[in-house]
């Protein structure tokens, strides 16, 4: 395989608490505005809204009426082109006024199309795509799955620090790139939660080819403290981290760029999420390995050094003889 990183001995467990600062940042910043703002900003697809149907007396492209809509200050509007080109259906979020929509975006499309005259057909309530049920049982589904990934992982590598390691890397990974979408305001729609479970995918599988390798060598360099397994292994996968990453991100770079409005939340949450998921299978996910690791090997010698006075008291005491 092509390597980018031949040889490289960089060590990256020694950075970890930096890696540390920088994750909890990321995370309280992440946190505290989705506490500050009461949650995600949610698209129609999860409040629901309303339809107006639109004539036009020419046909129109739909980038000129997303382009109508938003000059109009309907924000978030769902556009959908229908029949000859002649009709849209613009779905609005509950807060917008139909009719006060209708005329922003009338005066906003009649400016900018001379010519083009534009004709509300009909209104109508619409629902959220997303149920009250299935946004209740959301919660309870997101643990089992990481539930089931931490059981899977555990009794795949043997080592249940391996499961509770990739289990917190996951969730590293989609908080922070929820945070950020909070952060600057952007909605989270149903096409935006496929690229979260898409960056948990990719996230996972990173960490999965990662701890292979340690498991490898730690089974071949056995004289070797964990920590410096870890950083042997992280730096034999690092080219291959790299590589698969920057090929992620240059589809995802391009479906920004040239993929048009509609699927640019998507991009955008892939873009974010690749880049926090290289961070995180490399610092964060071995990381947090290491330290559980460390933890449980300071637990067994703290009993063994209980244990060591105990058996002494054993043999030094001596039966009692029969007078």
């Amino acid at each position: 395989m092509f390597e980018v990183f031949v040889g490289s001995k960089i060590d990256f467990m020694s950075k970890r608490r930096v890696a540390y600062i920088i994750s909890l940042v990321l995370i309280l910043a992440s946190v505290g505005s989705l506490i500050a703002k009461g949650g995600p900003k949610e698209s129609i697809d999860f409040t629901g809204g309303t339809l107006l149907d639109v004539r036009f007396n020419q046909v129109v492209d739909v980038a000129d009426v997303r382009a109508a809509a938003s000059a109009g200050g309907i924000e978030g509007a769902e556009i959908q082109m229908v029949d000859d080109g002649k009709d849209a259906l613009v779905r609005i979020k509950p807060e917008n006024s139909p009719e006060n929509a209708f005329r922003a975006f009338e005066t906003a499309f009649v400016a900018a199309n001379s010519g083009t005259t534009v004709e509300l057909r009909r209104t109508e309530t619409v629902g959220p795509k997303v149920g009250d049920e299935l946004e209740k049982k959301a919660p309870g589904a997101i643990f089992w799955s990481l539930l089931l990934i931490l059981i899977y992982i555990a009794w795949r590598f043997t080592r249940i620090s391996f499961g509770l390691a990739a289990v917190i890397a996951l969730f590293h990974d989609i908080l922070i790139t929820l945070g950020i979408f909070s952060i600057l305001g952007l909605e989270v729609s149903l096409t935006v939660v496929a690229a979260f479970l898409t960056i948990g995918g990719y996230s996972i599988n990173d960490t999965i080819v990662l701890f292979d390798r340690i498991r490898e060598n730690r089974g071949m360099q056995k004289r070797r403290s964990f920590a410096e397994v870890v950083n042997i292994s992280v730096n034999q996968t690092l080219s291959r981290t790299v590589l698969t990453s920057l090929t992620t991100l240059a589809a995802v770079l391009c479906l920004y760029f040239f993929g048009g409005p509609v699927i640019h939340d998507f991009a955008f949450a892939m873009i974010i999420g690749v880049i926090i998921g290289t961070y995180s299978s490399i610092f964060v996910a071995s990381s947090i390995a290491v330290e559980l690791n460390n933890w449980w090997e300071r637990r067994k010698a703290k009993k063994a050094a209980e244990a060591k006075p105990k058996a002494g008291a054993k043999k030094l005491k001596k039966p009692a003889t029969a007078n």
